[in-house]
């Protein structure tokens, strides 16, 4: 049996029965007896063994001295992880680490049934693994108790981080007691985590590993340049290169995966997809296809790419470009674990190569830049792993020597080989037909010098102008896109009315021409045409733009006083004097009007506001009440004036209870010993002899109608004649001499 120094013997003696002869760095580091009180902080390699190194870091402080755990009334440990695989991956690696000390490991973790890990947290447990929002549920409702914890581990404690667990950490480690032991283990140790520290360890040491500031050893990184069409037929052909027994292929988005998923699917491959809107049930068997081999290619988000330690994985492919330095760390480390040998690809569009360098050199990457696998590199290859097949190399068994006979004397050699080669790929996917990349040595970049016009270039005439808005700010990234090359290769851009001349570099004419079609078609409905030589350009478009809708005009009109190209004349003049010529400019510009109550001329009349006809109101006319109370109401003042003048001095009676624009004047009711109307509901009558209903105030009779007593309601159940007022006396009735009574056409509004 192996001896470990420094090392718990119980945990020792687990390690030998796994297969371990020897510790990592980052394993012999923390298992220092100098650090068995202190804080950890902790960055080393993704697949260096952090699991089972603070798994050693814990158990001094745990089993104080002691071979074996007693029964546990309270957890002694925590473990906190990112998400959920990482979470149930940590609780397997403790426990078939502390299986010889007889510890009792909990997990709670979001999407599992709370009840079962209330249960299991109650029959006590020593130490206790889960993800930040369901450890807090479980301490806010009482069934966690973190009274007894002793240590508190934080695993990949950035991403928790960089997923918004800040809040769900603080509040836990807030309720763990202050004396406690806190390691922090990541591959990266940001600001954000150095600022944790701070706050919730004391005195912590700093551990670091001399492999940690050198590029993975274990991991070949490689860079393939595509054009952006042809990144998912990338992805293909580099899975059927190097067919790798288990392989990942990373996305940026779920939408993404979902779409790859599929793609991959109808291609043939053994696929599932990993990404955060799958259930926990649905990632748990996608991980244990990849582990059994029902499935040998993984789709996954950013989620898979923390402590997600997959048996066999060959080969990680980032379909897309990885944000930062520490997510393309975290993705290629699931390959390289533990000794064994993987490669990382990025596929990489022409456009995206320069931020692939930028990102490389930050994370300290040296990569192999290079071309995707062409469909004839890839099928040479499959003829080398059919030859290297070991059924073809291995002694022939008794029972195989008959029927193998019967077989050459049915068919021939070349028969049975051809057949042999048959089978072998039938189940393989074909590869895929990719346009071709140059790929050189790429130049630090120069100052930019003013561009000149490159000789023989190639015009193409596109079907779009500028009647149909085009500009150069959309038709450079799609002829880009197009024709699979830079702006560089692109000349001058004349965009005219209906249609569009474009120069283009004559190395990329063949594939510009082969990438549009038979058809020649561009983009939707644009149609490109290839040209004899340099194109006439219409005159008319120089001309500027016709104004659209919205469009001021800016030009010279009417302002002399300023100069051409927009430049203001200058004015020398005092702020006062400049003010006072705008106040007479204005004073002419006004229309010139009688004063108020001046006679006025026919022609300096304005019309009145008739609906039909227009009428004018002379001096020697009288304006009948009917007419100013009809729609035919005078715009002028002057008018307004003479109608006010020429009315009676009395006004009709309103109903009562309606509301009318009109005010009535009581000043001829008070001489006249008459009252105003009351308000309904009280005795009396009104000011027009009619009474007030109970019922919102609507009148018994119309105003006016013959044979009416003008008495209240009041009045009438008590037989009595209506009053007037509080006086007693005979309500006036408010009329018009010589004129009908009044009657609104239609409300003034």
């Amino acid at each position: 049996m192996t001896q470990f120094e420094g090392i718990v013997p119980a945990l020792g003696q687990a390690l030998s029965k796994r297969g371990y002869t020897a510790l990592t760095p980052v394993q012999v580091s923390v298992s220092d007896p100098k650090l068995a009180d202190s804080d950890l902080l902790v960055s080393a390699q993704t697949g260096s063994g952090k699991t089972v190194a603070f798994g050693l870091a814990l158990a001094p402080t745990l089993l104080e001295g002691a071979d074996t755990f007693d029964r546990a009334s309270v957890p002694l440990a925590l473990a906190i992880a990112p998400t959920r695989e990482l979470a149930l991956q940590v609780k397997r690696e403790l426990e078939w680490l502390y299986e010889p000390t007889g510890a009792k490991i909990a997990s709670c973790v979001g999407g599992m049934d709370m009840g079962t890990e209330r249960r299991a947290l109650n029959r006590g447990a020593h130490i206790v693994v889960g993800t930040p929002g369901r450890l807090r549920d479980h301490i806010e409702r009482g069934s966690f108790d973190t009274s007894g914890l002793r240590a508190v581990v934080l695993d990949e404690a950035d991403e928790m981080l960089n997923m918004g667990f800040r809040e769900e950490l603080e509040s836990i480690l807030d309720a763990t007691p202050s004396e406690r032991r806190t390691l922090m283990f990541s591959a990266t140790v940001p600001r954000g985590i150095a600022n944790l520290a701070k706050r919730y360890q004391r005195n912590a040491v700093r551990v670091t590993t001399a492999e940690e500031e050198k590029q993975h050893l274990d991991i070949e990184y490689r860079a393939v340049m595509v054009a952006p069409n042809d990144q998912e037929n990338a992805i293909i052909n580099v899975l059927r290169f190097y067919e790798a027994k288990n392989a990942i292929v990373f996305c940026g988005t779920r939408a993404t995966v979902n779409h790859m998923t599929s793609r991959f699917n109808n291609r043939g491959f053994k696929v599932v997809a990993l990404s955060g809107e799958l259930s926990q049930n649905e990632r748990t068997h996608a991980l244990q296809a990849m582990r059994d081999g029902r499935a040998r290619v993984c789709v996954a988000t950013d989620v898979a790419a923390r402590g997600i330690d997959l048996p066999d994985l060959e080969l990680v492919i980032h379909a897309d470009i990885p944000k930062n330095r520490e997510s393309l760390l975290h993705r290629s480390g699931r390959t390289g674990r533990a000794g064994r040998k993987g490669v990382s690809t990025l596929i990489v569009p022409h456009r995206a190569r320069r931020r692939t360098e930028s990102l490389l050199r930050s994370a300290k990457v040296d990569a192999v830049w290079g071309k995707p696998p062409s469909a004839e590199e890839i099928l040479k290859r499959d003829d080398e792993r059919l030859l290297s097949d070991p059924a073809l190399t291995e002694p022939i068994q008794e029972s195989e020597t008959e029927f193998a006979q019967k077989m050459l004397e049915t068919f021939s050699p070349e028969q049975v080989a051809t057949a042999l080669v048959r089978v072998f790929r039938k189940d393989r996917s074909a590869p895929e037909e990719l346009l071709d990349m140059s790929v050189s040595e790429r130049q630090p970049r120069e100052k930019r010098e003013r561009r000149e016009d490159f000789d023989g270039g190639v015009w193409f005439t596109l079907t779009v102008g500028r009647k149909h808005n085009a500009e150069p700010r959309w038709l450079l990234p799609m002829l880009c896109k197009a024709g699979n090359f830079t702006k560089r290769e692109i000349g001058a851009i004349k965009i005219q009315q209906e249609e569009t001349h474009v120069e283009i570099a004559p190395q990329c004419v063949e594939s510009f021409m082969k990438s549009l079609g038979p058809n020649n078609t561009l983009e939707k409905s644009i149609t490109v045409t290839r040209q004899s030589g340099r194109p006439t350009m219409d005159s008319r478009s120089n001309q500027p733009r016709a104004k659209g809708r919205g469009e001021r005009d800016y030009s010279n009109k009417g302002r002399d006083d300023r100069g051409r190209g927009g430049d203001r004349g200058r004015d020398d003049r005092g702020r006062d004097d400049r003010g006072r010529d705008r106040d007479r400019d204005r004073a002419d510009r006004k229309p010139k009007r009688a004063p108020y109550g001046a006679e006025r001329t026919e022609a300096d009349t304005p019309p009145t506001r008739g609906r039909d006809k227009k009428t004018s109101y002379k001096e020697d006319e009288s304006i009948s009440t009917a007419e100013w109370m009809g729609d035919e109401v005078p715009w002028d003042k002057v008018g307004l004036e003479k109608a006010r003048r020429d009315k009676p001095d009395t006004k009709p009676a309103r109903k009562t209870g309606s509301k009318s624009d009109s005010k009535t004047d009581y000043r001829d009711a008070k001489s006249s010993d008459s009252r105003p109307a009351r308000k309904a509901g009280k005795s009396g009558d009104s000011a027009s002899g009619k009474p007030k209903a109970r019922d919102g105030g609507k009148s018994s009779a119309p105003a006016g109608k013959k044979g009416y007593k003008g008495k209240s309601d009041a009045a009438e159940k008590a037989g009595k004649p209506g009053a007037s007022g509080k006086s007693g006396g005979k309500a006036s009735t408010l009329s018009l001499a010589g004129d009908a009574p009044l009657k609104r056409k239609k409300p003034l509004k």
